[in-house]
């Protein structure tokens, strides 16, 4: 039998990236998905790939009223919902006095608000179902620690950790497991972006960065969506139905808790 047979699932930021490669995942293993993202097109093209078992859900995780309609359309079509993956995050750097109160405000409203009420919007269908249920934060190697250029990313992702041990405690009352997976570097897209503002503040050559970065992972490369597949269907799984307000590294060796 497939681990998720019978389960739904909501993932956030799920056009791309991370969240795509655990919606095909999960689809996988048996569950239903909805792929909620800002980019709409995206998300359809995405479910259709993945095929009947997906479905796509408009959600600005950055607006709460969109967070609240993303999810009731969630439920209204998948039945209720089992499982929230929280994997939608923006990435800024700078200098600490090179920091604007916009990039501040933005990140924490995406990467912290949007997380929080995601969870709040889900774990309410939840307990209203009594069925229990699996949340997976998408947190970071770094809300582990700081970084000289990262300063206000490591602090939203501090705040993801925190947050998961807090919802985490509260939430399993109602039989609903709170966990985390912190990743270290993931190659994709998204990594061009982060390499060209390491470009920017380190006066490096574009594709420098990126290079290194992935030369100090001690296992040797860069990680991929599909090496943190695993922990995240371990999360959404029965298997992990005694694991509450963790956050699990899954880095290659680049953080050791």
């Amino acid at each position: 039998m497939r681990r998720l047979e019978g389960k739904t699932a909501l993932i956030t930021g799920a056009a791309r990236g991370i969240g795509l490669a655990f919606a095909e995942a999960y689809a996988r293993e048996g569950a239903r998905v909805a792929l909620a993202d800002i980019d709409r097109d995206r998300a359809e093209a995405a479910a259709a790939g993945i095929g009947a078992a997906a479905i796509a859900v408009t959600m600005d995780v950055g607006d709460r009223a969109s967070i609240e309609a993303g999810v009731a359309d969630a439920e209204a079509r998948l039945g209720g919902l089992d499982i929230l993956v929280n994997s939608a995050a923006l990435f800024d750097a700078a200098p600490i006095v090179e920091i604007t109160p916009e990039s501040c405000e933005r990140l924490f409203r995406v990467n912290v608000h949007g997380v929080l009420f995601t969870m709040q919007a889900v774990a309410r269908g939840m307990i209203a179902r009594g069925r229990g249920g699996r949340i997976v934060n998408m947190a970071s190697q770094a809300g582990r620690r700081g970084e000289p250029l990262v300063a206000v990313y490591c602090a939203t992702k501090a705040a993801v950790i925190s947050l998961t041990q807090s919802a985490g405690l509260d939430l399993i009352r109602h039989r609903i497991n709170v966990n985390a997976i912190a990743p270290g570097v993931v190659d994709g897209e998204h990594w061009d972006g982060v390499d060209a503002l390491f470009a920017k503040w380190e006066g490096r050559p574009p594709g420098e960065k990126k290079k290194l970065v992935g030369e100090a992972v001690p296992y040797g490369r860069m990680g991929t969506a599909r090496d943190l597949v695993g922990m995240a269907i371990f999360l959404a799984g029965p298997e992990s139905d005694y694991v509450v307000a963790q956050t699990y590294n899954v880095d290659g060796g680049n953080w050791m808790s």
